[in-house]
């Protein structure tokens, strides 16, 4: 190759490698421009998480079958959100409420309508929880038969799904929700193998923990 030839090889080479310097700008530079923005609202507005309160429980049954160790219940509970946000709306694109005890699920999720939050607003929910003839472990339905005993039984209420922040037009992307909320219930005499009369109502008025 002539030393012309090479030079126009050299020369085609640095403006194809110019090229795609060019591009790689044009596509980085808006995604890095995005990202700070994001960034600076965030660091401006910083979302705080909502605060979920759990303010009553009616247990319309809680029976554990003594022969197969299983556990039907059926309760109704009053569970609260706050945005304390001032300038952030929260949509709540999917929850599901559903109760544990001692880490297990005794009863089905049950999913609540989609919503929107504005600023410092408050959403109520009472939805029902039902569990019927869930099977326990053995040393599971032991305590809670100690705990029946003792007269106090710890039941978690918990809530699961996305949401998404809102400032202005822009809509963040979705984060996970995981809300917990203990409560305490008192156990009086259970004959006919009940932990509870029907329809006892528990006012608890008790904040739950919520990782966002």
């Amino acid at each position: 190759m002539s030393p012309k030839n090479d030079g126009c090889a050299h020369h085609e080479d640095d403006e194809r490698h110019k090229l795609y310097r060019h591009v790689a700008i044009v596509i980085v530079a808006p995604i890095v421009i995005i990202a700070i923005i994001i960034f600076i609202i965030y660091l401006v507005l910083r979302p705080t998480k909502p605060q979920f309160t759990l303010q009553d429980i009616t247990l319309n049954a809680f029976n554990i079958s003594t022969a197969t160790t299983a556990l039907s219940s059926n309760l109704q509970i009053t569970i609260s959100s706050r945005n304390p946000n001032a300038r952030i709306g929260i949509f709540y694109d999917k929850l599901d409420v559903y109760a544990t005890y001692r880490s297990q699920q005794i009863t089905l999720p049950t999913g609540l309508p989609p919503s929107y939050q504005g600023h410092k607003d408050v959403t109520v929910w009472s939805p029902y929880l039902y569990g019927t003839e869930v099977p326990l472990a053995p040393y599971l339905a032991i305590s809670l038969g100690q705990d029946e005993t003792a007269g106090t039984v710890l039941v978690d209420i918990k809530a699961s799904g996305k949401v998404r922040w809102k400032v202005g037009s822009f809509v963040s992307g979705k984060y996970h929700l995981n809300v917990n909320c203990p409560a305490y219930i008192t156990f009086g005499n259970k004959d006919g193998g009940y932990a509870v009369d029907p329809a006892v109502k528990y006012q608890l008025v008790a904040r739950c923990n919520v990782d966002v």
